[in-house]
C-alpha cells in the first residue's frame, strides 16, 4: 500500500474542500492515487469543490494577436502578479504573441529562436529576467489560421488573466466573434460541442455519477434515468454551443450563433497558471530560517 503523507492529504484538501480525515480516509481508500481519491470524494458526495484542481496557481499574462487571417495566443508566466503590472513585461507578452503569429514556431523550443522586439524570444525574456529580477518564461502558444470568409474573435480578461482566440465560420463579423470570444472567458467551455468529448471521459463521467447515484440510496430502477439525466447535464455544462449565452441566457449559444448564420470552428482559451501548483511561501518561517543561519 501506497504511503499517505500528510502532503498528498493537504493536496486533496486543497483540491477538493473536505476535512483532513475524510481527506485521508479517501486516500487509503484508493491506495493514494490522489485521481482516484478525488472520484472517490465526488462518488461519496464529500468533494465541495473538486473543480480546485484546476485553479488559478501561476502568475504572469496572456496575451493574443491578431493579423489578417492569422491570429496567435500566449502564456507567459512570472513568479509574481507585481510583474504583470510592468510595463517591460506587458510589451514582452505583446513582442512575443506577435513573433508567434509571424514566425510560426511549431513548439515552446523553437519559437525561442524566431525574431521578436529587438532581438529573439529567447533574448527579450533573458533581458526581462536581468531587469525585473524574476523568472520569466513561455509557458505555450497557440497559432490559428483562417480564410477569407472566416472571422476571428480575440479578448482579454482581467487585463490578461484570461485570454481567448476564437474562430468563426460562416461570417466575418467581428462583433459575433468576439462576443463568442467573450463567453468563453467568462463560462470556460472546454469542447464546441459534445461530438468532441471523448469516450473515455463520458465512460467515466458515467462511473462516478452510476457511485454517486448508488450511495445516495436511489432506487436501482430510476439510477439510469438519473445518470443519463446527470450526464446530459454535464456535457451541455462543457460544451459551447449548449451553454446559455452570457449576453442572453435564453438562448444556447448554437441558438445565437445560428441566427447569425455561422459556426465555431474552433477556441483556444489561456487562464493564466491553470494547472500550476502554485508555491506557497511561509515569510515568517524563511526569516527564521536567515537568523538561524
Amino acid at each position: 500500500m501506497a504511503k499517505v503523507t500528510a502532503q498528498l492529504v493537504k493536496q486533496l484538501r486543497d483540491m477538493t474542500g473536505v476535512g483532513m480525515m475524510d481527506a485521508k480516509k479517501a486516500l487509503v481508500a484508493v491506495d493514494g492515487d490522489i485521481d482516484a481519491a478525488v472520484d472517490h470524494l465526488r462518488e461519496t458526495g464529500m468533494a465541495k469543490a473538486a473543480k480546485k484542481a484546476g485553479r488559478i496557481a501561476a502568475e504572469g499574462l496572456a496575451g493574443v494577436y491578431v493579423n489578417g487571417n492569422v491570429g496567435s495566443i500566449t502564456e507567459i508566466n512570472s513568479e509574481t502578479d507585481f510583474v504583470s503590472k510592468n510595463e517591460q513585461f506587458q510589451k514582452l507578452v505583446k513582442d512575443v504573441t506577435e513573433a508567434i503569429a509571424e514566425g510560426n514556431p511549431e513548439t515552446v523550443a523553437d519559437a525561442q529562436s524566431i525574431k521578436a522586439g529587438d532581438g529573439t524570444v529567447e533574448t527579450e525574456i533573458l533581458a526581462a529576467v536581468t531587469k525585473i529580477g524574476e523568472k520569466i518564461e513561455l509557458r505555450r502558444f497557440a497559432r490559428v489560421e483562417k480564410t477569407d470568409a472566416d472571422v476571428f474573435g480575440a479578448y482579454t480578461h482581467m487585463g490578461g488573466r484570461i485570454a481567448v482566440l476564437v474562430t468563426l465560420e460562416g461570417t466575418t463579423d467581428e462583433d459575433v466573434a468576439r462576443d463568442i470570444a467573450m463567453h468563453i472567458a467568462a463560462i470556460n467551455p472546454k469542447y464546441v460541442s459534445r461530438d468532441q468529448v471523448s469516450q473515455e471521459e463520458i465512460d467515466h463521467e458515467t462511473k462516478v455519477l452510476t457511485e454517486q447515484a448508488l450511495n445516495e440510496g436511489k432506487p436501482a430502477n430510476i439510477v439510469e434515468k438519473m445518470i443519463q439525466g446527470r450526464l446530459n447535464k454535464y456535457l451541455a455544462e462543457i460544451s459551447l454551443v449548449d451553454q446559455p449565452f452570457v449576453k442572453d441566457p435564453d438562448q444556447t449559444v448554437g441558438k445565437y450563433i445560428e441566427s447569425k448564420g455561422a459556426v465555431v470552428k474552433s477556441f483556444v482559451r489561456f487562464e493564466v497558471g491553470e494547472g500550476i501548483e502554485k508555491r506557497e511561501e511561509n515569510f515568517a518561517e524563511e526569516v527564521m530560517n536567515q537568523v538561524n543561519k
